[in-house]
């Protein structure tokens, strides 16, 4: 039994006697995988046992739900104390509006010198931090290694570009659907666009057109981009009907064996098996990951990675206890914990050797490794982008607007959000 199933069953067999609570600190999260949910749960019961009086409240909302309701939970009286984040510009335009808590004292000292730099600098914005990191993800290709070799394809021969439009056509000659995607959803499509973008134009493409040096986001990079991705499109990769199914369908999907790869982040291991039909998914034999390819002739650096740098705001109005429950979640202690049962890579200080899941050992190899990491871009560039980032995504893999018009438009919002 782990620590904190232990901790669950130990308050759990109080709890009968228990008074009302002093201090609630209500905390909004988007998990929904099992054993995730099990961890966060024996948080939740191991920090109400050190802190007599204090009762955390989960209250959870799938991640759809969770990007259109926060605005207007964040100005609510029953505003979360503690909720969720992907950090980046969304976070920056949150702490404009007046909506989070700055802890910058509370971070100062031990608590903050247990994080990566890299990490804890996600979660400051004009010299004030707002919330503290819990995990860093990457985004790539999950995997069927039984389908692969039913198809004759080798995953270590895709290189680049080219070579996964191959193995795209071997499977569809062998009657096997290549992809699955949540196209209703938008951001999993954004995987594509901003994978192509980060290949292609690197690094110095992405910081010109923050910059607004020459053509922006309209520059070649980005259409670019586009192009390489309508390549994709135009094979018809994705599953029947992509465009009406969401993360979690697509994400059953491939736990069902009825696609040989899914592009997601480092979480989708658990995502497959919950939400596939039989509950168990791709099993460990069969599953597999691969970072996604190069293009030929791309300024991208194979060792650039994209994914998340997630964690946990802290609301306006909070009390103390909201902070020192965040202290509690991110502590060295639990998070070696986390890193242990092999459920993310936290960018805590001195926890690698914990790590034993194979795959979270590659993310954090990759991830130590990293030349560049870039934060989603539909969070990092600000609510308002963001959306129209996630919007041509989608646009594009319908057919609905050209290359051309997909980089304008990102363009266009980024210049008048930045006037």
């Amino acid at each position: 039994m782990s620590k904190t199933v232990a901790i669950i069953s130990a308050v759990g067999a109080l709890s009968a006697g228990a008074s009302f609570a002093d201090t609630e600190v209500r905390w909004l999260h988007l998990e929904a995988d099992g054993p995730v949910v099990e961890f966060m749960e024996g948080l939740e019961a191991g920090f109400e046992a050190e802190n007599p009086g204090v009762d955390v409240k989960m209250q959870f909302l799938g991640p759809e739900a969770f990007k259109a309701r926060l605005t207007t939970m964040l100005q609510s009286d029953d505003r979360p104390h503690l909720f969720y984040t992907w950090a980046g510009g969304v976070m920056r335009a949150q702490a404009d509006a007046g909506f989070l808590k700055d802890i910058t004292a509370d971070l100062e000292g031990e608590w903050g010198s247990t994080f990566s730099d890299g990490a804890l600098s996600a979660y400051n914005y004009d010299g004030k931090f707002y919330g503290a990191p819990q995990e860093i993800n990457q985004v790539g290709f999950w995997y069927n290694k039984r389908l692969f070799e039913q198809a004759n394809v080798n995953a270590e021969d895709i290189k680049t570009w080219d070579d996964l439009l191959t193995a795209v056509q071997a499977f569809k000659d062998a009657g096997i659907t290549p992809m699955a995607v949540g196209g209703a959803d938008k951001w999993p499509l954004h995987f594509y666009w901003t994978h192509l973008a980060g290949r292609i134009g690197g690094k110095a493409a992405f910081d010109a057109a923050l910059a607004g040096e020459g053509d922006g986001f309209a520059a070649q990079p980005f259409v670019q981009a586009g192009e390489r991705f309508v390549e994709l499109v135009n094979m018809e990769p994705f599953q029947e009907g992509f465009l009406a199914a969401g993360y979690s369908d697509a994400a059953g999907i491939f736990g069902d064996e009825q696609a040989a790869m899914q592009l997601q982040g480092s979480w989708n291991r658990f995502s497959q098996v919950s939400n596939s039909a039989n509950g168990e998914g791709v099993t460990e034999e069969n599953l597999a990951w691969m970072p996604f390819p190069m293009v030929e002739g791309g300024e991208g650096k194979a060792t650039d990675t994209l994914g998340g740098i997630n964690g946990w705001l802290v609301g306006a109005g909070a009390p103390q206890e909201a902070v020192d429950f965040l202290r509690y979640i991110t502590s060295t202690e639990n998070q070696r914990e986390a890193a242990a049962l092999g459920l993310h890579v936290p960018p805590t200080k001195g926890v690698s050797d914990a790590i034993e899941d194979p795959y979270s050992k590659v993310f954090a190899r990759n991830l130590a490794a990293s030349t560049y990491h870039q934060i989603f871009w539909d969070q990092d560039l600000g609510p308002s982008v963001g959306r129209v980032v996630n919007d041509v995504s989608a646009q594009l893999a319908a057919g609905a607007i050209t290359p051309e018009q997909a980089a304008q438009q990102i363009q266009e919002a980024w210049s008048f959000e930045n006037m």
